[in-house]
């Protein structure tokens, strides 16, 4: 469903032809404005709650209400009224929480309810609101701001929520505002409560800090010191009057913050959780339901041992409920660990060279499943989303369904070919599904199986439809996509290539979805043949294919060779004009590419690189590469660049545009400064583009748009096309 004309301008454009492509995917924040998401289903199956902007390209979230019953939508909080038309203001703190979850929209991004899905609580512009989902309506609860990350109690009588490092409780009236834990005098410069910490944040995927208990008197809180963590300086060389900005960043091998976890009661009561940080210093899970004790997941530095601990939260003991070692690493999950409503431990193991799913000591799934991640647990089944196996018998390449599963079996949710999730609550499933043949995701309703109602999606639609083939590569089997020109032709010969990867951990890009591939097309239709590679290292195949890149990344370059000269068997592939682009491990495998191997790669675009190894953060570098100190040679053989300059060139030199965003607190501009120079001292022409403002992440419309146009002339310039 779309609302907007995207040719149709805003206030203050002249009217003009259709927006291209590149403007329209800014615009659109690549078409995912307008689209529902975040969802929340109500435990009596009565209403879904989720966040929707009312256009394709408003970036602005409301919260939305589905009464299931008459399938009608309703706004529950709508930030321009509750703001009164004022520009929103984030603080520091919120804008960093939003840096590290990739959120680049505006309005109300995040929300929490109590069990019984009645009041929601979220912030806007650091100010404390609270909608009640039945009748419909909000109120502003006086707080003290700017507030972060507000939940309320599960029994609904309470609203915590952080502000200036301090951990606050008020009541769902508005009165009683206090707090329940903060930095001691002298601490306030290190010390948080309530909030994740850099590497929790962006490295485990934990963006929490605080956990209500089930019954609403006590919370387990974080508090997070990062007085040893070594300082960064990030500063806008275009703004040279405003002051660097200081940034606690734990480089690989150096200090992390001091991570402890608290029991605090509404009464003030103050109880520490005891385990060996010592030996397990990630707090990597935290899981607190009516079904068992608190627990915890916490894992060692080189993350090849974790524990799952049950919490006492009368005197802040653990006790031990299973023990996991890995010879490489053992991977964080969504949705696990958590308890079965009979009491079982649920939790997402590798045993048996597949991806498994272990319901006490009992492995319910085999090796004809991929479990990504637990969805929603009951006393009758688990519902999970999961890949094809290895003992598949087919591949399904790019898809990922819904599964129920439980003693007697296995039951697949989702039918049809795609890219599936769900949340799931009372009876009601909400089932969001992404395929390859359309642009819209369809966000279906289910009672028991049936269909019931829809969530409306007011996306625009893209102004090109990709050319793609998801296939196969080579020997390995790497998962490919293959798109070609809109209007190619066989008689047209052989094509340009331009390789698109991520090709890196957690990085996914073959997926069997349409708008996955929409730069992809955009780029073919400059006149490319464009391959998007998920070589080893990547997700959603098997745990020995994910993790055979332990101490040598370079496998991940080697997988986009096989998979190039494989495809050119089959497709009108060029191999004498060959150019790669990526941004963060792309950008980083987009530089190896023809540093390392410009007897296949002609050109490349280089976005955001990390190109010392050593300058990323510790959960994800060492598990990957161990402890720098310890193994300094698996990280200068991963490096781009080292203290003496490049780690290893081959000739000839091959184009480079080197692409960074100057305020990038995640991979800093630093990496792409250090390649700049280390490519100068020897005398290897490259073109270097700084973004001004610009992050990890491409929020800006008229950047975003005008990168694209940028990195098409440089490829064309530099293939000679």
């Amino acid at each position: 469903m779309t609302t907007e004309d995207p040719g149709v301008p805003r206030p203050g454009e002249s009217p003009a032809q259709p927006l291209s492509f590149p403007r329209q995917q800014a615009r659109t924040q690549r078409f995912t404005l307008g689209a529902p998401r975040a969802f929340t289903v109500a435990p009596d199956g009565s209403r879904v709650v989720f966040l929707r902007s009312s256009a394709g390209s408003d970036p602005v979230s409301r919260l939305w209400v589905l009464d299931v019953e008459d399938g009608r939508e309703r706004t529950a909080a709508d930030p321009g009224a509750l703001l009164g038309g004022a520009a929103e203001r984030l603080s520091a703190a919120e804008r960093a929480r939003r840096e590290r979850s990739r959120e680049s929209g505006a309005g109300i991004v995040g929300y929490a309810t109590d069990a019984a899905v009645e009041l929601a609580a979220f912030a806007l512009s650091g100010r404390l609101f609270t909608a009640e989902l039945r009748a419909g309506t909000t109120r502003e609860l006086p707080a003290a701001g700017p507030v972060i990350d507000p939940r309320p109690s599960p029994d609904g009588r309470h609203v915590a929520y952080v502000s200036g490092g301090a951990l606050r409780v008020t009541d769902a009236d508005g009165g009683g505002d206090r707090v329940l834990a903060a930095p001691e005098p002298g601490e306030a410069a290190t010390v948080t409560y309530g909030l994740a910490e850099h590497v929790a944040a962006e490295s485990m995927a934990r963006d929490r800090g605080f956990w209500w208990s089930p019954d609403s008197a006590r919370l387990l809180v974080a508090r997070v010191d990062d007085a040893p963590v070594r300082r960064w300086w990030i500063a806008d060389p275009s703004q040279p009057e405003r002051e660097p900005v200081q940034i606690a960043y734990p480089a690989a091998g150096t200090a992390n913050a001091d991570v402890r976890l608290f029991v605090l009661g509404l009464d003030g009561a103050r109880t520490e959780v005891v385990w060996d940080r010592g030996r397990f210093p990630y707090l990597a899970r935290v899981h607190w339901s009516a079904d068992g004790a608190p627990l915890l997941l916490v894992q060692s530095r080189d993350q090849r041992g974790q524990l799952y601990l049950a919490v006492d939260p009368a005197n802040g003991s653990t006790r031990m409920v299973h023990a996991e070692e890995d010879t490489d690493w053992l991977e964080l999950f969504p949705g696990v660990p958590c308890w079965s409503p009979s009491g079982k431990l649920v939790r997402i193991v590798d045993e048996g060279g597949a991806r498994v799913l272990a319901w006490g000591e009992r492995p319910l799934t085999g090796a004809q499943l991929h479990v990504r991640a637990v969805l929603d647990v009951t006393e009758e089944d688990i519902l999970l989303s999961a890949s094809a196996g290895q003992a598949a018998a087919d591949p399904e390449t790019g898809e990922v369904h819904v599964y129920r599963v439980n003693e007697l079996g296995v039951e697949r949710l989702s039918r049809e070919p795609g890219v599936h999730s769900a949340v799931r609550a009372g009876g009601l499933t909400v089932l969001v599904s992404a395929a390859l043949d359309r642009p819209e995701s369809r966000v279906r309703v289910l009672r028991d199986g049936k269909h019931v109602a829809n969530v409306a999606s007011f996306a625009e639609r893209p102004g090109l439809t990709p050319r793609v083939t998801l296939t196969e590569g080579g020997t390995r089997r790497i998962p490919c996509a293959v798109l070609l020109p809109t209007e190619y032709k066989a008689s047209d010969g052989p094509l340009p290539v331009l390789l698109d990867p991520y090709g890196g951990p957690h990085g996914q890009r073959v997926l069997h979805a349409h708008n996955a591939y929409l730069t992809s097309q955009w780029f073919a239709d400059q006149g490319f043949a464009v391959i998007v590679a998920d070589g080893r290292g990547t997700p959603g195949r098997s745990p020995a294919w994910e993790k055979s890149i332990k101490n040598d990344l370079t496998l991940t370059l080697d997988d986009q060779v096989h998979a190039l000269h494989a495809l050119a068997q089959a497709y009108p592939l060029d191999l004498e004009r060959v150019a790669i682009r990526g941004w963060s491990y792309g950008g980083y495998l987009a530089g190896m590419a023809v540093l390392r191997r410009p007897d296949v790669f002609h050109a490349a675009v280089v976005g955001a690189p990390v190109t010392d190894l050593r300058m990323y953060d510790t959960h994800y570098e060492e598990r990957y590469l161990g402890d720098p100190a310890k193994t300094p040679q698996a990280y200068r053989h991963n490096s781009l660049v080292g203290d003496d300059g490049l780690i290893e060139a081959a000739e000839p030199h091959r184009p480079m545009l080197v692409v960074h965003g100057l305020a990038d607190d995640n991979v800093v501009v630093a990496h792409s400064l250090r390649l700049s120079s280390a490519l100068l001292a020897e005398g290897r022409p490259h073109e270097v583009l700084p973004l001004s403002g610009v992050t990890h992440m491409m929020s800006d419309e008229r950047i975003a748009e005008n990168l694209l146009h940028f990195q098409a002339d440089f490829l064309k310039r530099s293939l000679g096309l």
